[in-house]
């Protein structure tokens, strides 16, 4: 299989990740669950992880890193701690469902900052327009999922550090690929899927706190700390993981974090974005083909979005499939991003890239769908 999937998952992982998974199983129970081998063993891995972690994205401490299930489950405790019922919440045109469902469940209004794809110089005014009368938080998808765009995510929270704005930091398709400091931003809050550019395993995902921030709890239950009182402890990051880790998931994400460190953030970037142009120019050729990017993919990651104006924009992504060729197809869970761009009636063929790609993979997709386009079987 061709996989070009990886902003849904990095379905290709370092063999490393797949071995420590494996271990953890045979060698790992539950941290803070007792004193025996196994119980010491899974605390010093989950320490490991979040010390990685913690030196990756510089957070405060490795008890401000708090596994999660995933990206969305890290991003609803982040903005039901911030944003009351009824609140106001600054928020990009390109965020997915994971962050405009919770806010619709709070019942809170959501100011769209619009702005056209790949102009962050007017993604920034649009911040800028948005904030001036305050909100109860900013949230901002640095890197949309669907077409790459990666917004000015310093400038954005240099002015709610100005303002003093909570920023809420949706760095699901941007971990591991950009460069993210949580100190330097001052963000109250980052969120990220532990199954994409950090290559773990599905179903890890990863909260930043930051120095200052108060996080509610979204689940009370077992801690394996002060099990006497019936209250969720004050300290994290015990306050937010109630009942047992996924200890495979996070050996595994512990391996992933170690693969993007030694890889370093930028080379994977760099690869990622030649693969991506290296597509772009390719579908650029094909007659038909709308490609959603700049010449010199400019803010854009290796995340890249096509339509045809010959085949239905599923109806490609399942004679990809066919072919043994995997894309994402449709509206990637996020509307308001489509409708900022204008596909919302259509959706997009998306494209996505990881460091474990090849250009020959890019040329056996460009060769498959040419042939897709031209009715060839």
């Amino acid at each position: 299989m061709i996989y070009l999937d990886s902003a849904a998952t990095t379905f290709q992982k370092p063999a490393a990740v797949e071995q420590a998974a494996g271990r953890a199983f045979r060698e790992l129970s539950s941290p803070g669950r007792g004193g025996y081998a196994a119980a010491v063993a899974a605390a010093e891995t989950a320490l490991d992880c979040r010390t990685e972690l913690q030196q990756l994205f510089h957070a405060a401490g490795p008890d401000r890193v708090v596994f999660t299930m995933n990206a969305t489950h890290a991003l609803n405790i982040a903005i039901k701690s911030v944003v009351p019922e009824g609140g106001k919440a600054v928020i990009s045109g390109y965020e997915h469902n994971a962050v405009t469902r919770p806010l619709a469940s709070l019942g809170a209004g959501a100011v769209v900052a619009s702005a056209p794809l790949f102009r962050p110089d007017q993604a920034l005014e649009a911040f800028d327009q948005a904030t001036r009368s305050g909100a109860d938080a900013v949230i901002c998808n640095h890197v949309s999922n669907v077409f790459g765009f990666a917004q000015p995510i310093e400038e954005i929270a240099a002015l709610c550090r100005d303002r003093h704005i909570p920023l809420i930091i949706d760095a699901s398709q941007s971990a591991g690929v950009l460069p993210l400091d949580m100190t330097a931003l001052g963000a109250a809050y980052m969120a990220m899927a532990g199954h994409k550019g950090l290559y773990g395993p599905q179903g890890t995902g990863v909260l930043l706190c930051g120095a200052d921030a108060n996080p509610k709890p979204l689940l009370e239950g077992g801690t394996g700390s002060l099990s006497r009182q019936q209250e969720m402890p004050d300290f994290l990051p015990d306050r937010l993981e109630a009942g047992t880790h996924n200890m495979p998931g996070i050996a595994g994400l512990l391996e992933g974090v170690r693969f993007v460190r030694r890889q370093g953030v930028r080379s994977i970037c760099r690869g990622e974005r030649q693969l991506a142009a290296l597509t772009a120019a390719g579908l650029r050729r094909l007659p038909g083909v709308r490609v959603f990017a700049r010449e010199d993919l400019f803010a854009q990651t290796g995340v890249l979005s096509f339509v045809s104006d010959r085949m239905d924009a599923m109806a490609v992504g399942a004679a990809l499939a066919q072919r043994d060729i995997a894309v994402r197809a449709g509206l990637h869970c996020a509307p308001l991003a489509h409708q900022s761009a204008g596909t919302l009636e259509s959706g997009t063929v998306r494209v996505s890239f990881s460091a474990l790609n090849s250009e020959v993979e890019v040329f056996r997709f460009l060769e498959t769908l040419a042939d897709i386009l031209q009715g060839k079987s």
